[in-house]
């Protein structure tokens, strides 16, 4: 099968414009994604972030370009706030929580990992972690120190005024980005930030180096100009990230870079952000102490496949309003593809009919246009009902949109959509029982054993679906809140 043809246009953060993809070596497509802080679990809006760059993973390779995908993971040096004032995150969750730092890193790490497995997301390359990399770190800021650093007593410092057009991604001038930076005694310019954090006199660290600033640990913007230069290479085509780090966080890894280089280069060629998800409830953030995770959702009877849908029916660069009604809808759009596609499968054998061709250019045309994938899943729907084409037919071109949505409809059945949620009190096979005795008591015309085992199913939280179109005979009661 030849690769798609349509050209790639990807939006770049750090020119504002759509663009061309041309990959600086064809035969090696590099992409930098920056990964979480493993000090507790990753809420939702942070997982969006990753089905946007294996969305974009996948439609590169499906393109046929073979790739390298770095997601590193930050187990030290990213602060309590973005910029330079706070706690290191991982040494306060220790502190706050009594236990070894290295295994929170570790337990949270795995979790992580778990997420992206449970939505359908691809392994990158390599998950590089920042503590095996501090000696690289060191040597790093090494080099550019006595160009482009001076020390305070808490550290060493990058001075921004030493590289052109400093924050020029994040448009500080035009957007004021700089208000997002808290003030540090000492520092020459107000966005001037922390290369090496040295440790304060007496104070206990978990995690520490020794460097020729003291001990101490790498400052979380260090961590993905090493990373991504050691994996990478000092220029490579695509970096993601959430787009909270296109503010502080990427201009100042790009500054490193040009200081690094000695040139005006940025590091990555094209710098893709994807935006918030927002949620009414308030329970987005970390701080405040609740928030909504994957299991959580997985917890109240969400597939969660149905939320790695509801993030591909909102374009990446758009704001994404979560809500349990929007999620529900996102399930059942996901049984009724299912359905349809089990229902395919039955017929399988049929003579083959008709070409999907048109619908696999229509897709390219769609997810080459910035990954609009919204506009890809009404492709989706229409090829996999188009009667002119024999089920065959429409099954082999379900494996494009597999490959590039993620979806896993070509193995999905409907038994994995059974989910339950945590409270639930009856196994599948009772209910299923309580179901046949059912559909035996209508049968019998004994309404009132039928309407009372409808009404024992509910209180446990099983809703009987009569005359459901889909067939799917019930479905769980989600609660609410």
């Amino acid at each position: 099968m030849t690769a798609p043809a349509t050209p790639l246009i990807l939006y770049n953060s750090l020119t504002r414009a759509p663009e061309p993809f041309r990959p600086i070596d064809p035969a090696n497509v590099r992409v930098y994604s920056c990964g979480p802080t493993v000090y507790n679990y990753a809420h939702i809006g942070n997982l969006r972030a990753y089905v946007f760059t294996d969305t974009l993973s996948r439609v590169l390779r499906w393109k046929g370009w073979p790739l390298t995908h770095i997601i590193n993971i930050t187990d030290v040096g990213h602060l309590t706030s973005d910029a330079d004032a706070g706690d290191d995150k991982m040494e306060a969750a220790a502190r706050k929580s009594g236990r070894d730092i290295w295994a929170i890193a570790r337990h949270y790490t795995d979790a992580f990992k778990r997420n992206l497995k449970d939505l359908g997301i691809a392994e990158p390359t390599r998950f590089p972690l920042a503590t095996e990399h501090v000696p690289q770190m060191i040597d790093f800021a090494k080099t550019i120190e006595s160009k482009h650093c001076y020390r305070l007593p808490d550290g060493l410092y990058f001075d921004v005024t030493t590289v052109p057009d400093y924050g020029r991604l994040a448009r500080h001038q035009e957007d004021e980005g700089e208000s997002r930076i808290d003030p540090v005694a000492g520092k020459r310019h107000p966005a001037d930030f922390a290369i090496w954090r040295a440790s304060a006199p007496g104070e206990q660290r978990q995690m520490e180096w020794d460097s020729p600033w003291g001990p101490g640990a790498p400052g979380w913007h260090l961590e993905c100009s090493v990373m991504s230069k050691q994996y990478l290479g000092a220029q490579f085509d695509i970096h993601t990230g959430g787009i909270d780090h296109r503010e502080i966080h990427h201009p100042n890894e790009i500054a490193q870079n040009q200081a690094h280089s000695c040139t005006p280069d940025s590091g990555a060629n094209i710098w893709m952000h994807n935006n918030f998800l927002v949620d009414r409830t308030g329970k987005m953030s970390k701080s405040s102490g609740e928030f909504l995770t994957l299991q959580a959702l997985m917890d109240r009877g969400f597939h969660p496949l149905a939320y790695r849908l509801m993030c591909l029916q909102a374009h990446y660069r758009s704001e994404m309003e979560f809500g349990w009604d929007g999620l529900a809808a996102a399930q059942v759009r996901l049984k009724r593809l299912v359905q349809t596609v089990e229902g395919l499968r039955t017929r399988a054998d049929a003579p083959e009919k008709g070409d999907a061709a048109s619908y696999r250019e229509r897709l390219d045309v769609a997810l080459s246009d910035d990954l609009a994938t919204p506009r890809a899943l009404p492709v989706l729907d229409e090829m996999l009902g188009d009667k002119k084409l024999s089920p065959g037919v429409r099954l082999a071109a379900l494996a494009d949109f597999d490959a590039t949505l993620g979806l896993q409809l070509s193995t999905l059945t409907r038994a994995d959509l059974r989910t339950r949620p945590k409270t639930a009190t009856l196994g599948e096979s009772d209910i299923e029982e309580q179901l046949v005795e059912r559909r035996a008591a209508r049968a019998d015309k004994d309404f009132a054993r039928s309407d009372a085992i409808r009404d024992t199913l509910l209180a446990a939280g099983v809703e009987v679906m009569d005359g459901d179109p889909l067939g799917w005979d019930w479905k769980p009661v989600l609660p609410e809140g």
